[in-house]
């Protein structure tokens, strides 16, 4: 898979966004020419000369040593997540260069369901729970989760959390920050592209959200990364109103790609009497038959 595209705008945008100033670089006054760094900057924080950093960000990144990738991720001051980042991005154009076109890895979907053991998990957990793969595709949710997320699941037992944010107008309601969620959406699909640049699936869910949604494709074009394992939300519920909770990611060794994510709540707080109400609804619910609903 040719990525080489894929790497030069990530380091790019890496080298934009960081100032002398913050980088350590002497700066002696006048007007500079260029956004962020200069590549002959970055190469002397990374120990590289500038021909061989200007092959790298042009997008070459075959060949580059481990040793090399490390040193250009703290002159880039790298996040764990860029860093991982531009690792796999490494991993990519090393296995394209090595293997026969003929031969290249099948583009992958992805997981599409769960083990009956993953759903009995799932369904012991108190709390809101569901179980996703890596394109955010949610799988399998349990009763409190199904009640929490009706309005994303109407018409079907799974959905896409990402397809939800950025094509439902609902979803901006439910999501108090709407901004912040749906941004972290869009750097958590990078970050599983770079991971697993041969999920088909992933691409074209890619392609649909960059046609179909300005704020996706805007947030696309910044190359974010993030992992994600644990963060707070504040959502809103038709029928319990405010929640305030906090996801909690739970890999599972067994099933690759496979993530479990449970929410808690502070103890005593409006959103445990909240989710309560909601847990008692849904108890209603299930015991309705299904003509009554």
């Amino acid at each position: 898979m040719d990525n080489r595209e894929e790497v030069r705008d990530f380091l790019t945008t890496r080298r934009e966004r960081l100032t002398p100033d913050e980088a350590g670089v002497p700066f002696f006054g006048g007007k500079r020419r260029v956004k962020g760094l200069r590549r002959e900057e970055v190469a002397m924080l990374a120990g590289m000369s500038t021909d061989y950093y200007t092959r790298l960000e042009r997008g070459n990144l075959t060949g580059a040593s481990s040793a090399v990738l490390e040193s250009l991720a703290r002159a880039l001051r790298l996040d764990e997540a860029e860093r991982l980042h531009l690792l796999n991005l490494a991993d990519t154009a090393n296995n394209a260069a090595r293997l026969d076109p003929k031969r290249r890895p099948r583009r992958t979907t992805g997981q599409t369901g769960v083990r009956p053991g993953v759903q009995r998990i799932l369904d012991a957990i108190s709390t809101p729970a569901y179980a996703r793969n890596g394109r955010m595709d949610v799988l399998a949710v349990n009763r409190l989760g199904r009640a929490l997320f009706a309005d994303a699941l109407t018409g079907g037992a799974t959905f896409n959390l990402a397809r939800y944010l950025f094509l439902n107008p609902h979803s901006q309601d439910f999501y108090r920050e709407w901004e912040r969620v749906a941004a972290d959406s869009v750097a958590a699909l990078r970050t599983e592209a770079g991971r697993n640049p041969y999920d088909r699936g992933l691409t074209d869910l890619v392609g649909e959200l960059s046609t179909r949604s300005d704020e996706f494709r805007q947030w696309w074009a910044t190359h974010n990364v993030k992992l994600h394992y644990t963060s707070t939300k504040t959502m809103h519920h038709a029928l319990a109103g405010d929640l305030e909770l906090t996801g909690e990611a739970l890999h599972l060794p067994g099933d690759a790609g496979l993530t479990i994510i449970t929410y808690t709540f502070e103890p005593a707080s409006p959103t445990e009497q909240a989710l309560a109400f909601l847990d008692s609804w849904s108890l209603r619910e299930a015991a309705m038959p299904p003509t009554n609903r």
